[in-house]
């Protein structure tokens, strides 16, 4: 932890949406260690995630409730005297989307549109940090994605983050409020409880001697990003926002920047793990993009940011945590 980052957040009243999520455990722990106060809104009672599963919760103000509810955030916003808002809740899951797209589009859209409106009511609000997704690029005929590329998501889950990301913009530019946005590729990370995601279903099954079933054709080629780089990321934008308020209203991809087949990346959890089983390939997915990954140039130019982990580290870290895990 550097000086400069303990003294930005020490004592900070931070509110963090998503605290109980997969990136959203290690947001809260990298804040809790730089001596934030963290205030957590929790939807649902998730025991077994990183934030109420540990010794987190005991550091941490919960508040009980719902994205949308408009008195709740300004209530929280308010009561809290919040500086900082990190937001990363949202319905994440591509298939839950495709099956149940309303309930996306309300966590994800009028969830971002309610909290920023309680924080444009809320005047000692300073920095705020919303959580896109590559996601938000739809699909594009030139990749690497760069952040001037358009918004273009044509499925539930794609248009969701792209009417969010652009939500944020139309805050910061309409109403000068100090928001910008990340935009990241597959979180992957010890914590992800969604046993459907590839990389934590993979790792279960492995550890089960079981085979790891890919719900694609395994082809589709996908930019991997490891949560505690994620967690880096937000918590870095955040403070440089506060000295540099000029970057209210931009976004930044961060990436590896490696472009992974979904098949390839199993075989290198398999081979980290010295299990030889055989993926089940199914060939079931619908409604996803085939080929995706991200330029993180502006995030290195503009901000001096660099990943803290290779995907090899990441995976490695990833599969102790569930070894560890599940094994308890």
């Amino acid at each position: 932890m550097s000086s400069k980052a303990a003294g930005f957040w020490r004592d900070r009243p931070t509110f963090v949406t998503g605290g109980s999520g997969l990136v959203g455990g290690w947001v809260v722990r990298r804040l809790l260690e730089h001596g934030a106060h963290v205030v957590c809104l929790v939807r649902d009672w998730v025991p077994q995630s990183v934030l109420l599963g540990t010794d987190l919760q005991s550091k941490v103000t919960l508040v009980r409730g719902d994205l949308t509810d408009e008195v709740l955030m300004e209530r929280a916003l308010g009561e809290y005297e919040i500086d900082t808002v990190l937001h990363l809740a949202a319905q994440t899951i591509v298939g839950i989307a495709n099956r149940n797209p309303v309930s996306t589009f309300e966590s994800n859209i009028r969830g971002t549109w309610t909290l920023l409106e309680a924080c444009r009511r809320s005047p000692m609000v300073k920095q705020i940090v919303v959580a896109s997704s590559d996601k938000a690029y739809g699909d594009q005929d030139t990749l690497p994605y760069a952040e001037d590329a358009p918004l273009q998501g044509r499925h539930p889950y794609d248009v969701s983050k792209s009417c969010a990301d652009l939500l944020a913009q139309s805050y910061a530019h309409t109403f000068g409020l100090p928001v910008v946005v990340t935009r990241c590729g597959n979180f992957y990370g010890g914590g992800d409880l969604n046993w459907n995601r590839i990389v934590p279903g993979t790792i279960r099954a492995a550890l089960q001697g079981e085979a790891p079933v890919i719900r694609s054709d395994g082809k589709s080629v996908r930019d991997y990003f490891y949560a505690e780089d994620g967690a880096h990321a937000y918590l870095l934008l955040a403070e440089l926002l506060a000295m540099r308020p000029e970057l209210a209203g931009e976004s930044f991809n961060f990436s590896n920047e490696l472009q992974m087949p979904v098949l390839d990346l199993v075989q290198k959890i398999l081979s980290l793990m010295d299990c030889n089983v055989v993926p089940v390939i199914k060939n079931e997915a619908h409604n996803e993009i085939r080929h995706q990954y991200l330029s993180a140039e502006k995030a290195r130019t503009m901000l001096g940011w660099k990943p803290l982990f290779t995907l090899e580290e990441g995976l490695k870290r990833t599969i102790e945590w569930y070894r560890t895990h599940l094994r308890a």
